[in-house]
């Protein structure tokens, strides 16, 4: 069965997402995990689980992937940023530019 670029996404995609912006933060910021997951609005457990390597244990290596999810970690740790509209804008480049998504997919929304 092939799989959307969007499903492809929430079960590929989102957890890198979220584990890059969570360690992000922490690094830029010195924040801990319990305050990374309260600005994500995800559980702790689920930060740990991302610094472990556990869940989103793929490396982003595109630099403008990279700045972008530096820029969305620097909106939600310090303006309160919106984190779907933050999530959403990452999760675009990334589709633009097919990180996640296999080659044969298409999506009329996503192009």
């Amino acid at each position: 069965m092939r799989r959307t670029p969007c499903e492809v996404m929430l079960w590929q995609g989102l957890p890198v997402i979220r584990k890059e912006i969570a360690l992000s933060m922490i690094q830029q910021f010195g924040i801990n995990q319990r305050e990374a997951a309260q600005k994500l609005d995800i559980t702790p457990a689920a930060v740990c689980q991302y610094l472990s390597k556990k869940r989103g244990s793929t490396i982003i290596t595109d630099t403008t992937v990279r700045f972008e999810i530096a820029v969305a970690a620097q909106r939600i740790h310090q303006d309160g940023g919106d984190i779907a509209a933050e999530t959403c804008r990452i999760c675009r480049l990334c589709l633009a530019k097919k990180m996640f998504t296999p080659e044969d997919t298409s999506c009329p929304d996503h192009p």
